[in-house]
């Protein structure tokens, strides 16, 4: 028996469903708006949710991420009258079990839901594996959660992997997650800078040559293919390969064999591929650019990974482990984070995603210098310019559109108080421990506190001390 949500506005959708699910065996909960389907999927737990794209009080797609982010879990299958491709491809792409069009019969609602069943408890009941090996891959948001099953996926494989995403994502970084995780861990993993191949040295490169294979080659040269035997060849950025690399590429890739320049003797490398990308492939294959039978073959499993701009919850995390890895590099005191200093990064689009995050941690710490918390002050001017227009820029949209009257009367200064005042101390005890390096003597001191009242707060704000805090 399972627990299902149905979020539709259409009162006999919502009853036939129920009918038919019910004689299954299953248990049905009706939301007729969307604000009250998020609250009942948030307040009681279900393993399908049926959701419908057009509702009064907005569009399910763009709560399916909240839906997803809730304690059951649950598996969200897209109903919509609206025959959307746009649609239907955000849907899958942002993790949705199935999309279905009304009208459409009985049946063929129900059997995504058998489906969904029977991945679900075929999930659950998978024992926990390993643990995933993810150096520097950092997140908790559903997208990250989303990669790291990828990288587990693809790593109990030797399909070839294609990993695109913008500049900066960590496309490398999953690379050797995948490479780490796999059978092939402690072999060599072999990078392939594509957009530094050239016509005239990549078969030197990538296959090798035999002494006296052309003027200046004294000695036999192994490539980097041969290099990658029993491991992982990396290509990075792929797309930049030119039309007749890419069919130097192909045989070796269908054949795993190669010649070494002025040899007469095929051989062998069993490397598994990996390869990424910042560029649109199929529009470059469309654009003749590309050649599709080298996409097929590099695209057996694919991991997109989301811009840092779409993650916004990743940002808290990704600043205190980069800023503790910046600080220990150079041996300063670990620095805090102002919960201002953590908006202004929540505010601003990140064009260079996580590398240009940790470029600016870097730069706000040598602004820093012996200060113990970085504050808004220290970020670049460029990027605190930006965010100040577009905030400015937000303020005055909302005011022309509410024609400068302010509708809502402003709450007691106790109910602001106790509304405004909780995340700020939980932010304030997050950087604490922080810059204290987990010792609750040194986090004591700081903050002019009892450990007692310390304590008490981390319990407040279901902070739970580590246990390397505990002891000391």
């Amino acid at each position: 028996m399972a627990r299902v949500l149905i979020i539709d506005d259409d009162e006999m959708i919502c009853a036939i469903l129920t009918e038919r699910l019910g004689s299954l065996g299953h248990q049905t909960v009706s939301a007729l708006t969307l604000a009250n389907g998020c609250r009942q999927a948030a307040a009681d737990s279900f393993d399908v949710i049926y959701l419908d794209v057009r509702l009064p009080d907005g569009s399910g797609l763009d709560k399916l991420p909240f839906l997803q982010k809730v304690a059951s879990a649950p598996e969200v299958i897209i109903m919509t009258g609206l025959g959307d491709p746009d649609g239907a491809e955000l849907a899958i792409k942002n993790g949705a079990w199935d999309y279905i069009e009304k009208p459409v019969s009985l049946n063929n609602m129900v059997l995504p839901l058998v489906r969904a069943l029977q991945y679900r408890e075929i999930k659950l009941g998978q024992k926990p594996g390993l643990t995933l090996k993810r150096e520097g891959i950092i997140g908790h948001s559903p997208q990250m959660k989303t990669c790291f099953d990828q990288i587990v996926q693809a790593a109990g494989t030797d399909a070839n992997v294609l990993i695109s995403g913008e500049t900066g994502t960590g496309k490398e970084l999953v690379a050797w997650a995948v490479h780490n995780n796999s059978a092939r861990s402690g072999r060599n993993f072999v990078v392939v800078d594509c957009g530094a191949l050239t016509e005239t040295l990549v078969e030197g490169m990538l296959f090798g040559h035999e002494k006296g294979a052309y003027t200046g080659a004294e000695r036999a040269h192994e490539g980097l293919i041969k290099q990658a035997d029993g491991g992982t060849l990396f290509l990075d950025e792929v797309g930049e390969l030119s039309l007749t690399i890419q069919r130097s590429f192909l045989r070796v890739l269908h054949e795993h064999s190669y010649r070494p320049l002025g040899s007469n003797q095929e051989l062998k490398s069993d490397f598994r591929l990996l390869a990424a990308t910042n560029r649109d492939l199929d529009q470059l294959v469309q654009g003749g650019q590309f050649r599709i039978d080298l996409l097929y073959r590099l695209r057996s499993f694919h991991i997109e990974l989301a811009p840092l701009r779409e993650r916004l919850e990743d940002i808290t995390d990704l600043a205190i482990y980069h800023t503790r890895k910046i600080c220990d590099r150079y041996g300063t005191e670990i620095k805090g984070l102002s919960p201002e200093y953590l908006e202004m990064l929540k505010a601003y689009p990140w064009p260079g995603n996580v590398r240009e995050l940790v470029n600016t941690l870097e730069r706000s710490i040598a602004v820093a210098r012996q200060e113990a918390i970085l504050i808004p002050k220290h970020l670049p001017t460029d990027i605190r310019i930006q965010v100040a227009r577009s905030f400015v820029g937000n303020k005055k949209s909302e005011a022309m559109a509410k024609g400068n009257q302010i509708d809502l009367p402003l709450p007691t200064w106790q109910d602001f108080r106790e509304e405004a005042l909780p995340p700020l101390e939980r932010q304030y005890l997050q950087n604490l421990l922080a810059i204290s390096g987990n010792n609750i003597k040194k986090a004591c001191s700081v903050a002019g506190l009892s450990r007692s009242r310390l304590y008490e707060l981390l319990k407040k704000h279901n902070l739970e001390a580590p246990p390397d805090i505990l002891v000391r």
